[in-house]
């Protein structure tokens, strides 16, 4: 017997040595579902993570709970992070993000669940499950349809997707050879790289628009971004899509993205992706006012989920859904994106299933998510500028340019002069001194521009995160 595929839509006799129980009947479908195709993880039967994360039958709305929950305490929440690892500063939510205690156990419970009884899990548990995680994404940034949302591992699979239809018009003679695609020049990594896997062996071209950083107003921004499709555009040539992050990485900007998606628009723009991978959790994201083609944006960083988990939302009435794709085929090819997202094989899907856990764990906040977001906002901007007044040095851009991330400029005297210099700091003062912070390297624009200190020009800056009430300085320490 074959063991390299999924169950089949009817199993073998020989696969159950005892007589079959009759599957439970249908449970209502959550709001926006009815719309939502097919296919997607074996059949399903509505059941989903309860609000523990377990996989219990769900009510009619996705509503977690009958009533307000219980605040959460100070020693709650230290022993929610107690597992991190005793006496490391961790502050540098930005990259891995931090899970508490209680959405670990419900994504343990998970995956013990499919453990005990995989094809029970597979058949009556797993699609409903991911519906209902994706309709309560839907609903927090404002999604007209639960098809418009798909779970994926991270920001840099939905990349993938993206590229890859865009790839396919240059492959295709859609889109003309040299037509571009438009990204700043500090886009994640990994983005980049798809480009190139994808749209540049494909015969398109690439623009990069250089961020302005040390950066001062959203303006500076726009006008750059202006400057970019200008040169897109020359000699004929069409914009096919523009990547906008919404805070990008390193360094870490929130961008206007509103108003460069509408300029997008204005200028004729094909297609328009938002990278947000740090943003939900991180500022307030409404889809329906942002009007990108496509936004992405990791539920493992800023919303509390363990890795891996991310969220890629395909606008229906931009007309390109159905050339959405994931980048593993599977027997749902063909069914819809997220319904192919859905199931990319064996593998462990509780972090996908443990997102009404996670909306439970936030809600235990005060003003709930968003004022997890307004109080990391407050705390890592009073943080910055501690550290800019202690070092004698500047913020990277002004407190409303960034949401729970802040470029703080490190003093000249530390010599950060290369990109190999950031990094070794960074191992130095996690080696050492138990801090875990990234670091950047930003040359100067010119020989005597840019921000300085006494003693020389500012060209290191580290970049300082805060996540929920814990002291940044002692985080689990």
């Amino acid at each position: 017997m074959s063991t390299s595929h999924s169950p089949s839509a009817t199993p073998p006799d020989s696969l159950s040595p005892h007589p079959a129980r009759p599957p439970p009947p249908p449970a209502p479908t959550p709001r926006h579902m009815e719309r939502d195709g097919g296919g997607g993880g074996g059949g399903g039967d509505g059941r989903h993570a309860s609000r523990n994360g377990s996989c219990e039958r769900s009510p009619k709305k996705a509503k977690l709970l009958p009533g307000p929950p219980e605040p959460i305490s100070g020693p709650e929440l230290r022993s929610e992070f107690s597992h991190h690892q005793r006496g490391v500063a961790r502050i540098n939510n930005g990259s891995f993000g931090s899970c508490p205690g209680s959405v670990l156990a419900a994504h343990r419970d998970c995956l013990l669940r499919f453990l005990r009884q995989p094809d029970e899990f597979y058949f009556n548990s797993l699609r409903g499950g991911i519906l209902r995680s994706r309709s309560l994404i839907g609903d927090l940034i404002n999604a007209d349809d639960v098809g418009e949302v798909s779970l994926v591992d991270n920001a840099t699979t939905a990349a993938a997707i993206v590229l890859q239809q865009v790839g396919r018009g240059f492959a295709e003679s859609r889109f003309a050879p040299g037509d571009a695609v438009l990204m700043f020049h500090c886009v994640f990594e990994a983005v980049k790289k798809s480009i190139q896997a994808y749209v540049a062996s494909a015969g398109g071209s690439i623009v990069e628009v250089e961020l302005p950083f040390p950066v001062s107003s959203d303006e500076e921004v726009i006008a750059a971004f202006r400057r970019g499709l200008e040169r897109g555009k020359r000699n004929g040539r069409r914009v096919r899509l523009a990547i906008i992050d919404h805070i990008t990485s390193m360094p870490s900007v929130l961008i206007p993205v509103k108003e460069l998606v509408k300029i997008c628009r204005e200028e004729g723009v094909d297609q328009v992706f938002v990278d947000a991978a740090h943003a939900i959790g991180s500022v307030e994201v409404d889809v329906k006012e942002i009007g990108a083609d496509f936004y992405v944006s990791n539920l493992h960083k800023w919303f509390f989920c363990p890795p891996s988990v991310a969220f890629l939302y395909c606008r229906k009435s931009s007309g390109l859904v159905s050339d959405m794709h994931h980048p593993v085929v599977t027997h749902e090819y063909g069914n819809g994106l997220p319904v192919e997202s859905a199931w990319i094989g064996t593998r462990d899907y509780s972090s996908q299933l443990v997102v009404p856990a996670v909306f439970e764990f936030v809600e235990r906040f005060e003003g709930g998510i968003r004022g997890i977001i307004k109080r990391n906002h407050e705390q890592v901007v009073k943080m910055g500028r501690m550290l800019a007044e202690s070092w004698g040095t500047n913020l990277g851009s002004p407190p409303e340019m960034c949401a729970s991330m802040i470029m703080v400029g490190l003093p000249s005297r530390l010599c950060v002069f290369s990109g190999e210099d950031a990094l070794r700091l960074r191992s130095y003062l996690r080696v050492n001194h138990g801090i875990e912070v990234p670091m950047h390297y930003q040359a100067p624009a010119d020989s005597v521009g840019g921000p300085r200190d006494k003693d020389g020009s500012i060209t290191g800056y580290a970049r300082i995160s805060h996540q929920s009430e814990k002291d940044p300085f002692v985080i689990c320490s």
